[in-house]
């Protein structure tokens, strides 16, 4: 859907490289510039081969080039190529593109049509923006973190960066969403993201239910408070979502295990006074979560199990719309959309190395010759460690 459209990537780390890898999964061509060092992501935690997973799973179907943007030849190949691209995204704390000279106002005068998004934690102009910050803030200051508590009212700290893929995924329908504006205003637009005002946005539905009830859990229902909607736990200690809040859901449920007489009971709640509440935990340790899925299959009462991260590649459904895929080595890669037809997902290229596509750019994409990129090269200006074949 995005063939033609050219995705300029200054960011480092998760958020804006899981932003560009949902705009290069929809056939946009992102470049992603790195400094000579490389996105930190590459050494960053469990590796592969020397370089880290989370570069590696965010990064596929990119092109590298590595410059030194503290050098004004190193700024200067990055303006050029904003001339020729369609959209550019930055992480970096706020004033430091404007101090480069390569900010919005520079751009545009470059490319009236650019579309810049700048992702931060803290947004642009506000008083914690040049604070130091990371996912956990985010979810911390937003409120989404009080809705993550245990048994003792504790917050429990997630495994999942929440605010950085959110935050990746709102960028990138920010973008699109300016990519159509264009097509129709014809003008570009520059895009003030912030992780936290993500994290904020997904809080709607508790705010206004803390102001008109008290209530600072969201929807009653959604909590696990009551019987029909609630995780149980399995015969071999693992675990399986129950989620029927419609009458029929439950009467189905009640009806397939013999307990007819429970179908009264589909709101109540899940405390131990509740005698039909210790029946239906009794009654899920009976059998392992594999008869469970069993069931789930021949009983429509809205009931899945919670698989771990491993058991997402033999999961039925993940195979059914291919959103795990094989493409290098045989590791898995997860596509950011469904493509019904895999079309997305085919000549796909591995994350690339550190400055791959540096010469392949510099001579091809912006037409330098072979004696100005040596130079480049010499002078520490640029990097390239892959090889040119003379096809970009």
């Amino acid at each position: 859907m995005l063939e033609g459209i050219r995705v300029l990537d200054f960011s480092q780390y998760l958020p804006g490289p899981y932003a560009s890898l949902r705009l290069s999964d929809m056939g946009a061509e992102v470049i992603k510039v790195e400094p000579l060092t490389g996105d930190p992501a590459r050494a960053l935690g469990d590796k592969r081969d020397g370089t880290g997973l989370i570069f590696l799973a965010n990064n596929r179907n990119k092109k590298s080039i590595s410059l030194n943007l503290k050098e004004e030849e190193g700024k200067q190949i990055a303006l050029d190529l904003m001339r020729s691209s369609d959209v550019i995204i930055e992480s970096f704390r706020p004033g430091v593109m404007e101090r480069l000279g390569l900010g919005y106002e520079e751009v545009k005068k470059e490319n009236k049509d650019i579309i810049y998004c700048s992702l931060t934690g803290y947004g642009q102009d506000t008083g914690l923006s040049h604070f130091g910050s990371h996912d956990i803030n985010y979810i911390a200051l937003s409120g989404l973190l009080s809705q993550l508590k245990d048994k003792n009212n504790e917050p429990v700290h997630p495994t999942i960066t929440l605010a950085d893929m959110a935050g990746g995924m709102a960028a990138s329908e920010a973008i699109l969403a300016a990519l159509v504006q264009r097509s129709i205003k014809k003008e570009g637009s520059y895009i003030d993201l912030s992780l936290t005002d993500v994290m904020v946005s997904l809080m709607n539905n508790h705010v206004l239910i803390a102001s008109e009830k008290g209530r600072q859990q969201g929807v009653a229902e959604l909590t696990g408070a009551i019987i029909s909607y609630h995780v149980y736990k399995t015969k071999d200690n693992r675990y399986m979502s129950l989620g029927a809040l419609e009458p029929k859901f439950w009467a189905n449920f009640c009806n397939a295990v013999g307990k007819d007489g429970w179908v009264s009971a589909h709101m109540s709640e899940t405390t131990d006074k509740n005698p039909i509440y210790r029946e239906m935990k009794e009654l899920f340790q009976s059998y392992s979560m594999h008869e469970w899925m069993s069931f789930s299959q021949k009983v429509d009462c809205c009931m899945a199990p919670v698989l771990e991260p491993g058991e997402l590649t033999t999961s039925k459904y993940v195979e059914e719309r291919r959103l795990i895929f094989t493409p290098f080595e045989g590791y898995p890669e997860v596509a950011t959309t469904y493509d019904k037809d895999n079309q997305s997902f085919s000549g796909l290229h591995p994350a690339p190395g550190l400055g791959e596509h540096t010469e392949a750019i510099l001579l091809e994409v912006l037409q330098y010759n072979k004696e100005k990129v040596n130079t480049l090269k010499e002078k520490k200006v640029v990097k390239s460690e892959g090889v040119y074949h003379g096809v970009y």
